[in-house]
């Protein structure tokens, strides 16, 4: 089992994101009042709220593919019960957003917008080589998992 199958797409999504990232850590240092958000404690409680299952659902999703992918078995169980590629919907949507609003600033929401739109251009391959792999396996878990678009 190598590292690309631990990997999956991460890598192409991680260079897909990387310019979007550049653009905007270079705004921030540039004019950080484009993208500050006003802070208060509706927003400190926010971003919290977004960062602590995302990072929670993260780390699962990593033990579970530490755990399970070097054996060669589908993961359908924790966090990939309920979304296709918890991942990406950990990062994108959750930690990444809720960083940003406890740093002050949306290019949280920005990158994580990124990195969604990444997961969507590239986890149909990945998808596609798991049904191949995984067979009829991947069509139940397919069928049963809660949402399927994450």
């Amino acid at each position: 089992m190598g590292l690309r199958s631990l990997v999956g797409a991460g890598d192409r999504s991680g260079l897909f994101v990387l310019p979007f990232a550049i653009a905007g850590l270079g705004a921030w240092y540039l004019a950080p009042s484009l993208v500050a958000v006003p802070r208060s404690a509706v927003v400190d409680a926010l971003g919290f709220a977004l960062v602590a299952p995302g990072l929670v659902v993260w780390a699962w999703s990593v033990v579970l593919i530490l755990a399970e992918v070097p054996k060669g078995k589908l993961i359908t169980s924790g966090p990939f019960r309920l979304v296709r590629h918890p991942l990406y919907t950990a990062v994108g949507l959750l930690a990444l957003p809720g960083l940003g609003l406890l740093l002050g600033t949306w290019l949280g929401l920005f990158i994580g917008a990124a990195l969604y739109v990444a997961a969507r251009i590239f986890a149909p391959e990945e998808e596609r080589a798991l049904a191949q792999r995984f067979g009829s396996a991947w069509d139940d878990y397919d069928r049963n998992v809660r949402v399927s678009w994450l």
